[in-house]
């Protein structure tokens, strides 16, 4: 019998259902906290535009991801300049980093987008570095 190790992220099979619609229904959806309801609305979105949910990035593989800016972080002055945000999509984050850059333009928090690019191990979760990315409608999903 095999035994999947704890330390590994979970992976999202592709049966054509996000997870949050997976085996729930209207009970489900009553009982649920706000942020899971949150959580799977996103995740909703971003499964809905395709490519790769965030809780299925890889290091050292190519990956576009989709969802909303958490935050958005600059270094401070007396360091090599970055800019860095971390894009959630309901089923996790991943860190995007621009290295070189304290401002680029569109890149708020709450902003809705699609990056892309080769995702590297980061400290606390994956990251894309120099992500190349498309900023979503104002207001629209």
């Amino acid at each position: 019998m095999m035994t999947r190790s704890s330390t590994a992220p979970p992976v999202i099979r592709g049966d054509g259902l996000p997870p949050a619609d997976r085996g729930t229904g209207v009970i489900a959806r009553i009982f649920a906290s706000r942020s899971e309801i949150e959580a799977a609305d996103e995740q909703r979105v971003a499964y809905s535009r395709g490519g790769t949910l965030a809780v299925n990035t890889r290091p050292r593989v190519r990956a576009e991801v989709s969802g909303v800016l958490r935050s958005v972080t600059y270094r401070p002055q007396d360091e090599v300049p970055a800019l860095l945000a971390e894009l959630y999509d309901g089923s996790g984050s991943v860190d995007l980093v621009w290295l070189g850059r304290r401002d680029v333009a569109g890149i708020q928090p709450g902003r809705r987008l699609v990056a892309s690019g080769m995702v590297c191990p980061g400290r606390r979760r994956n990251t894309i570095f120099n992500p190349r990315y498309e900023l979503a409608p104002v207001g629209g999903e």
